[in-house]
C-alpha cells in the first residue's frame, strides 16, 4: 500500500488499530467529544464545504448559470478562505499537535510523518490551486475559464479528502482516547 497522497486510498492498517477501539461511528457519543475532536471535525467539514462550493461555482459559471462578477467574488473569496485556512491549519498540526500526539501514542508516528508529508503534498496543489484560480479570475472568456477551473479542481480536491480522511481516522481517536483539548 502506497504512502504517497496521490496514489493512497487509505493509511496502512497498522495505522489505525485505534479505529476499532473508537470506531467513527461512534465519536460523537464520546464523553469530550465536543472539545477537540468536534472542532476539528468541524474545520475539515469546512474544508470540504469551501471545495464543493468552488467546484459547483464553476460548473454554474461554465453553464452561464451564474452572474460572472457573483461567481468571481466567490472565487476570490472562497478561494482565499480555503488557501490561507489549510496553510494554518496545518502549521498548527506540524508545529503542535502532531509532536504532542506522537508522544501519547509513539507506535503511530509513522502515521503521523505521512500527514506531514501530505501537507507538503497539499502545498504544492494549494500552489496550483492559486495558479488556476488567478488565471480563470484573469481570463477574458469566463465561462471556458471556469471549465478549465473545474477541471484543475478534481485532482486537488480527490487529495485534499482523502488527507482530510485519513487524518481523521488517526487523529479523532487519538484525542478521544487521550481526552484531548
Amino acid at each position: 500500500m502506497t504512502q504517497n497522497l496521490a496514489h493512497r486510498d487509505r493509511l496502512p492498517p497498522d495505522l489505525v488499530t485505534l479505529l476499532a477501539d473508537w470506531p467513527r461511528a461512534g465519536w460523537s457519543d464520546v464523553p469530550g467529544f465536543e472539545g477537540l475532536a468536534a472542532f476539528w471535525l468541524d474545520r475539515h467539514l469546512g474544508f470540504r464545504d469551501l471545495m464543493s462550493g468552488l467546484r459547483q461555482d464553476a460548473e454554474h459559471m461554465a453553464e452561464g448559470k451564474i452572474d460572472p462578477n457573483r461567481w468571481q467574488g466567490r472565487l476570490l473569496r472562497g478561494g482565499e478562505q480555503l488557501v490561507q485556512g489549510l496553510i494554518g491549519h496545518h502549521q498548527i498540526e506540524d508545529a503542535s499537535y502532531f509532536p504532542a500526539m506522537v508522544k501519547l501514542e509513539p507506535r503511530l508516528a509513522r502515521g503521523f510523518d505521512i500527514l506531514d508529508r501530505d501537507h507538503h503534498a497539499l502545498d504544492g496543489l494549494l500552489d496550483g490551486f492559486v495558479t488556476s484560480a488567478n488565471a480563470a479570475l484573469q481570463a477574458e472568456d469566463l465561462r471556458e475559464a471556469a471549465l478549465a477551473f473545474h477541471a484543475s479542481l478534481a485532482p486537488f480536491e480527490r487529495q485534499l479528502i482523502r488527507h482530510l480522511e485519513d487524518e481523521e481516522d488517526l487523529i479523532i481517536p487519538v484525542i478521544l482516547k487521550h481526552q484531548m483539548g
